[in-house]
């Protein structure tokens, strides 16, 4: 059965090939200007599955995608992990020394630290995705701008390569989700992730109260990580991913007892664990 599915940037971005990898075809995929505008045309039926970048194993975890789970009624229905190259691209292949603006996503522009360090003339400018980045470099046409994509956005926009394998590392690797409405829970027998996020009172040894239970029960706390919480200045939710099935009944209780334990606790969806180029 067809169907759609829309990731945020332009055909070239990673999560392009995400999508690939997610859904086999006969998939529709439809790029979307912003991780935002995923969100809603998921939540609207005008798609049935939205795919974005959660965390990353040099820049951690994707703010935007985490705070998106954190507002919207969305679900993580599944993963892959894709290994990330980076490359500079531009319309010529110049020294580094022409080079004025460098493009990109907020998040390849961090993994790039030391590439952007020894080139402090230039500006760095952030895009809403790598691909979008190498369009705009190749709409512009100016060889003094180059941006830092993918070997697809390189083919896709027809951009030469300055420079090879520019991260700060040699393998970077990025965590992609489907998000939907719906919430999965058809585990057939194998290794599962839930993912969910809670609130604590903010006491002294409260988050230790809080993931106690985890412990108690033998349940591996495969992430945690701190967010914001919006006009709340200085106060925190925490997103935490477990290995194991939400309907599993050592997983349950222990998110019953999390439960009584936090003054809020969310469920974000709950998935097979999956690999990719790793």
């Amino acid at each position: 059965m067809s169907v759609t599915v829309a990731y945020p940037g332009r055909d070239g971005a990673h999560a392009a090939t995400a999508c690939e990898r997610l859904f086999a075809p006969p998939s529709r995929v439809l790029a979307l200007p912003s991780f935002t505008a995923v969100a809603e045309a998921t939540v609207a039926g005008d798609v049935q599955f939205g795919v974005l970048p959660i965390e990353s194993t040099l820049a951690g975890p994707i703010a935007e995608t985490h705070d998106l789970l954190q507002t919207s009624p969305l679900a993580i229905g599944g993963e892959i992990v894709l290994r990330v190259r980076h490359l500079l691209l531009g319309v010529e292949r110049v020294p580094l020394e022409r080079i004025k603006v460098v493009r990109s996503h907020a998040a390849a522009l961090d993994q790039c630290r030391r590439l952007l360090a020894t080139m402090p003339w230039a500006t760095a400018i952030a895009a809403g995705s790598t691909a979008e980045a190498a369009a705009e470099v190749a709409e512009r046409g100016d060889p003094e701008e180059a941006a830092i994509a993918g070997e697809r956005a390189a083919a896709v926009y027809g951009l030469s390569v300055i420079a090879e394998d520019v991260g700060d590392h040699a393998e970077t690797y990025t965590r992609f989700v489907s998000v939907a409405t719906h919430t999965r829970l058809d585990s057939a027998g194998q290794d599962w992730r839930t993912a969910f996020s809670f609130v604590t009172d903010h006491r002294p040894g409260a988050l230790h109260h809080a993931i106690a239970p985890f412990a108690l029960h033998g349940i591996d706390l495969v992430q945690l990580v701190s967010r914001p919480i919006p006009d709340t200045p200085w106060r925190y939710c925490f997103h935490a991913v477990l290995a194991g099935h939400p309907l599993d009944p050592p997983i349950r209780t222990a998110l019953a007892e999390i439960r009584a334990r936090t003054l809020r606790l969310k469920v974000f969806g709950s998935y097979p664990a999956r690999g990719g180029d790793v």
